[in-house]
């Protein structure tokens, strides 16, 4: 008897008017079961007030952000330049996260990602899981806080990032420069994974055991996300999760995010997943 559990998240919720009805869609009329709220996102408000309301059975986590936008507390000069907009980029925030002269970086990074978390739960909402934009929540000390927060405000799931080995049958898109760098993530991703496992074990948290859509970032499919669970479907007592950024452009735009919006809503993609042993649920 296996028990293995296959969770489709949409990361960037509330980033936008268009990344919002990609949710609403998705759930509505698709697969999605599962989404990762943007504290500082434009677009906060309407999914706060619109979406959520209308998708109670949705999973919400939070999707702690330091990469893009602005700071909701306004004083973290280590995070944002003078406009309060972030500033790092993910291996400047990994560098002063291991720089012992810069204590300081790291009391900051608390208190925005205490502010953001505190933000969603402001407005009555339950909180499933947490992750974070462009994976900084995995840079180990960033990590350690976060693990610190999920046990203060009774988050139970943080996402880890151990891919699997996989490929998908399309020759030119491994010749894409994309998946190189992907590649290059997915070995720093993973080791950062086995060090944080021991800390999600010492908060006495959860994580899930396998994560697809890192090697196929910017090019994820329906094709990705099967075969990334064709590769697993010999294992038992799993979770699985799909981070997507589904977009769902108004005009018709036809691109990456919105080839991602359609993996929300494939069916012959539910009957597969279905088919390889999954329960397709959320952290909820």
């Amino acid at each position: 008897m296996t028990n293995k559990k296959f969770v489709l998240n949409a990361d960037d919720f509330g980033m936008s008017e268009a990344y919002n009805r990609a949710v609403a869609e998705g759930y509505s009329e698709g697969i999605l079961k599962s989404a990762s709220l943007v504290s500082n996102g434009d677009a906060f408000e309407e999914a706060v007030t619109k979406i959520i309301p209308a998708s109670p059975d949705l999973g919400i986590g939070i999707h702690l952000n330091i990469i893009e936008g602005k700071s909701l507390t306004g004083d973290v000069n280590l995070l944002t330049d003078v406009n309060n907009n972030f500033k790092n980029s993910f291996l400047q925030l990994l560098i002063k996260s291991y720089n012992p002269k810069d204590k300081a970086f790291l009391e900051q990074v608390e208190r925005e990602f205490r502010a953001q978390i505190e933000k969603v739960k402001s407005r009555g909402i339950e909180i499933s899981h947490i992750d974070s934009h462009v994976h900084t929540h995995s840079i180990p000390p960033i990590f350690e806080i976060v693990c610190k927060l999920a046990k203060e405000y009774g988050i139970h799931q943080v996402r880890t990032q151990f891919e699997y080995p996989y490929v998908i049958p399309d020759v030119f898109i491994h010749l894409n420069r994309k998946y190189l760098v992907n590649i290059i993530k997915i070995v720093l991703l993973e080791i950062f994974t086995l060090i944080n496992r021991k800390t999600v074990k010492k908060y006495e948290l959860n994580t899930n055991d396998y994560l697809i859509g890192v090697g196929y970032t910017g090019m994820m499919s329906a094709l990705s996300v099967s075969y990334g669970l064709i590769a697993l479907k010999n294992k038992s007592n799993i979770i699985v999760e799909a981070l997507i950024h589904p977009c769902r452009y108004q005009d018709g735009t036809i691109d990456g995010h919105f080839t991602e919006f359609q993996i929300t809503k494939n069916l012959k993609l539910k009957e597969k997943i279905e088919q390889l042993g999954f329960e397709i649920g959320n952290y909820k």
